[in-house]
């Protein structure tokens, strides 16, 4: 029996797609994205398998990058429908009792006080379980639906969103843990001693505070964030709770893992208080053959070129509409984009050659290249799982659907299990907030 136990995330959209976007057109597909019980069905089967926590992420633009136009987002389903998260966690929240809800929420477009608030209020209202996925919004489809013709810069992107949590985080503490008082009799409803003004004032932000909500059952809602670059994987060890990466292969999660707790403990952090969890999928069939064929049909049958491209000039902040699938990936090409250099050399290791073109780029992000692939039996599965958390390559991972609900029900009762009789994943909860799920600390107020 081992002491370590994985965390395990499930990782959703709250929309027509999961992070596969051929997921709707798979034929045991659920199409009730627009119906609340849809995402309670999803929340409870995680939350019997004992999952640590749901999250969603979010953009706050259909996908509009690619030809200029968001026609062939909304023709290929490349996921035009994103709901509010708010209300989506508030219905999950009634529907469950134990399992963590997460959201994402971003530093570039919303305010410090209106995201300390929903996210205190969450925490409140699932008694403790609440989780914010802290994200730098990186596209123009974004900006424009705010107001601006172009996103912030690399640099001033993550120099607004260390003051966005250092607003955030003070106004979470503004509020003393014992500051309600709730005497009837002498009508004392708080003591004022207990809760103060912040009067937050930087570069981009000024919060008087204080917030309107108490001091949390966690102190603070659980933070994610998935920086990749070196700013980025600093910001993570400076504040996240948990870190979701993207590593293809074992060797390149080892290093990461390796380098991002020496960040963490470089940042006078515990990085074993803090854990990192590579986005993954699961093919999980009843024989080895069975997960292979679906496997080929999720890689080749469901997904339009167009639709990955789409998608692929959205997180790129690159129309790719101006080249033909078999152009060559050109200096220039990654010079003027918003991060295909990573995604480049990632396709670069995964293909073994360097000789790339626009249709390996899309073929990447369309099918399940993100983040490792454990296909085959739940044993088999179970074994890919566990040679990655017990080798120096993760905490555990973030699982990500290939259709909905069935990937979540397949890996729940075929391979929870497993794990579970192996000592590598809990059998029940022991705790009752998201902090208790993932052994963290509770963060301590600062000296008032």
């Amino acid at each position: 029996m081992s002491d370590r136990q994985m965390t395990l995330v499930g990782f959703m959209q709250a929309g027509n797609v999961t992070v596969y976007s051929g997921s709707w057109r798979y034929p045991s597909a659920e199409l009730g994205f627009l119906d609340l019980d849809y995402y309670t069905k999803i929340a409870r089967t995680l939350e019997e398998g004992t999952f640590d926590l749901v999250f969603f992420d979010d953009r706050l633009a259909m996908p509009g990058v690619y030809g200029r136009s968001v026609a062939d987002a909304v023709r290929y389903g490349a996921r035009p429908v994103k709901l509010d998260l708010t209300a989506v966690l508030g219905g999950i929240i009634g529907a469950t009792s134990r399992i963590g809800v997460g959201a994402t929420y971003s530093t570039t477009y919303y305010d410090p006080f209106h995201v300390a608030r929903t996210f205190a209020t969450l925490d409140h209202l699932s008694k403790g379980r609440a989780a914010w996925n802290v994200v730098t919004s990186v596209n123009d489809s974004e900006a424009q639906n705010f107001g601006l013709e172009q996103h912030l810069g690399h640099d001033e992107r993550y120099d607004r969103a260390q003051e966005f949590l250092e607003a955030v985080t003070a106004l979470w503490d503004s509020w003393a843990d014992d500051a309600l008082v709730m005497d009837r009799e002498s009508g004392i409803f708080a003591d004022p001693d207990k809760v103060r003004e912040i009067n937050f004032e930087g570069k981009w932000f000024k919060v008087r505070g204080p917030l309107t909500v108490p001091r949390t059952p966690q102190g603070h809602p659980a933070l994610l964030q998935a920086g990749s670059s070196g700013r980025g994987r600093e910001f993570a060890a400076e504040w996240a709770d948990l870190i979701f990466t993207a590593d293809p292969g074992l060797a390149v999660a080892r290093q990461h893992y390796a380098d991002q707790r020496e960040r963490i403990g470089a940042a006078g952090r515990n990085p074993d208080q803090v854990k990192i969890l590579p986005m993954a999928y699961v093919v999980v069939g009843e024989t080895q053959a069975i997960a292979e064929e679906k496997e080929q049909l999720f890689l080749h049958s469901y997904v339009h070129p167009i639709a990955s491209l789409t998608l692929l000039s959205e997180v790129l902040n690159y129309d790719f509409a101006q080249h033909d699938l078999d152009d060559p990936v050109t200096d220039a090409m990654i010079e003027a984009s918003s991060g295909i250099r990573g995604l480049f050399e990632g396709v670069k290791r995964h293909l073994g050659r360097d000789d790339l073109t626009v249709r390996d780029l899309a073929a990447h992000r369309a099918t399940l290249l993100q983040g490792p692939r454990f296909v085959g039996t739940a044993q088999q599965v179970a074994d890919q799982m566990e040679e990655w958390f017990t080798t120096g390559a993760c905490d555990g991972f973030v699982l990500a659907a290939t259709h909905l609900p069935g990937a979540f029900e397949e890996f729940v009762r075929m391979v929870v299990p497993i794990l579970r009789a192996r000592g590598l994943f809990r059998t029940e909860y022991t705790g009752t907030t998201l902090r208790d799920h993932l052994s963290l600390e509770r963060p301590a107020l600062p000296a008032r």
